[in-house]
């Protein structure tokens, strides 16, 4: 099958794909899961690693109390219920990065359970995502299979990374699109950034994404066979990769094949998922109870300080940008996408004449031009209180639109913050009425044929009457009043 869409849409609308996600995220933790080792991305090869690391005979692994807090706040955060009593386990299975033979994670007792996350439903409304177990589990080492002499017959270990603790949350397999799947891990990462409990950096793996899918007769109770999705490295990508292999399914189905239930790479380059290998046998990992370490117990304080901890999340602070300050549900979805610009927005937002029109000139005039330039909201020559200003000049009418447009230009062009701009330039607003009003008449006069089909009852005209005034204004008439003028005149 090509990368390309080949089925036509009403066979593909025939069946119905089930999706579930299972998602590791390395715990933002100063030290590994059992050890003492840094936990810290970037360094030398092979020089964060210790007896416990490579389970070197005789070392012992000591649980990181960080970790556990930070696993408790996270499944508190994802709505999970915490058990008091876990179980770590041996899950053991040999591959050249797993040095000991076994990994320490969670099996049949795990951390917490029975959480869930809300996204938009395709019909309005919300949908309840279930959560089935979050577990804390250690992390392996990196295989390195490029950028060596020798890479084509040698692979390269990095140790440093064996130990780091993870959490694996995984979800219930309710997802039944890819766009339901982008706005979990969406809502997920926002959780967790929230928590501060990862940096969630996709392209360092402190967050990865395995998508388990199949597809099955729409009505049909039954699943169909699984495929498991690996090596996905943005949440772009997940949904592509759930795009491509949904359809490759269905059109192995409508062509008389049986889907196999199997691993497979989703190759970025080329659009498509390729097969890895073969799942028809369950792997064996011959889990059992980790004898060096004692049975996790999450007492009621430890839950408690949780609880206390806990900050608002990122819908609560959705809803209430919007109950409280008059937010567009759309300007609070981004504006809350990331806790630090959610809170320098409320910051600021105090000083403002309309914290929504702070929103949209945040957003539009100051966010646009950053994107536009590959700049960070830190690296804006025109700070949050410049970005108040104009908000409130243009509240006040003391600026027009176009004229605040003009001075954010200048201030970007300069590297100037947007007072010391506008101080400079200060553009004034034409409010005197008589001096519009005698605009508005020269305006009316020229245009004889546009004013006899606006009384005869196109009314949309009045806003060419409009542009033209601010056109002979150059640009510097009250918006408001020109308005009202021009309406007042064409009706009179």
């Amino acid at each position: 099958m090509s990368a390309a869409a080949s089925l036509a849409p009403d066979v593909l609308a025939k069946y119905e794909p089930v999706i579930g996600l299972e998602v590791h995220v390395q715990l933002l933790t100063a030290t590994k899961a059992f050890c003492g080792c840094a936990n810290k991305f970037g360094a030398e090869p092979n020089t964060n690693i210790c007896p416990v690391c490579l389970g070197l005979p005789g070392a012992l692994p000591v649980l990181n109390a960080r970790a556990v807090e930070f696993a408790t706040l996270a499944s508190l955060a994802l709505n999970c219920t915490v058990n008091e009593r876990s179980i770590f386990a041996r899950k053991n299975y040999f591959y050249p990065d797993l040095p000991k033979g076994y990994q320490i994670s969670q099996y049949d007792r795990p951390l917490a359970e029975h959480g869930w996350i809300e996204v938009s439903s395709a019909g309005g409304g919300t949908k309840r995502i279930g959560i089935t177990r979050l577990h804390l589990e250690e992390d392996a080492g990196k295989s390195l299979h490029e950028g060596f002499p020798d890479s084509a017959t040698r692979t390269y270990l990095d140790l440093n990374r064996c130990g780091t603790p993870l959490i694996e949350i995984v979800s219930e397999p309710d997802i039944r699109t890819p766009d339901e799947a982008f706005e979990y891990l969406t809502r997920l990462k926002e959780i967790l950034l929230y928590c501060g409990v990862s940096d969630c950096n996709m392209e360092e793996g402190s967050l990865r994404c395995d998508a388990n899918v199949s597809v099955r007769p729409k009505g049909a109770e039954r699943f169909g066979t699984k495929a498991e999705v690996k090596n996905v490295n943005s949440f772009r990508f997940i949904r592509a990769a759930l795009e491509y292999e949904i359809e490759r399914q269905v059109e192995v189905i409508v062509s008389g094949g049986r889907v196999l239930q199997e691993t497979r790479l989703w190759n970025a380059n080329e659009g498509r998922t390729y097969s890895m290998r073969s799942k028809e046998q369950a792997h064996d990992y011959r889990y059992f109870p980790e004898p060096d370490l004692p049975p996790l117990i999450v007492s009621a304080e430890l839950l408690s300080e949780a609880r206390r901890k806990l900050p608002e999340l990122p819908e609560a602070k959705r809803l209430r940008l919007v109950r409280e300050l008059g937010i567009s549900p759309g300007n609070a979805a981004i504006l809350t996408a990331s806790l630090a610009l959610a809170s320098r927005f409320e910051e600021y937002a105090k000083s403002a004449r309309s914290p929504e029109r702070f929103a949209n000139v945040l957003l539009s005039e100051v966010g646009g031009r950053l994107k536009a330039l590959g700049l960070e909201l830190e690296q804006s020559p025109v700070s949050m209180a410049g970005i108040v200003l104009a908000a409130n000049l243009l509240e006040e009418g003391k600026i027009s639109s176009k004229q605040m447009k003009q001075l954010f230009d200048a201030a970007f062009e300069k590297g100037e913050d947007f007072a010391a701009v506008y101080e400079r330039e200060k553009p004034q607003q034409v409010t005197d009425a008589s001096a519009l009003e005698k605009m508005i008449d020269e305006v009316i006069a020229a245009n004889p044929k546009q004013v006899e089909q606006y009384r005869a009852g196109k009314k949309t005209l009045a806003g060419f009457f409009v542009g033209q005034v601010m056109r002979a204004s150059k640009g510097q008439a009250n918006p408001a009043l020109l308005n009202e003028l021009v309406t007042k005149k064409l009706d009179g």
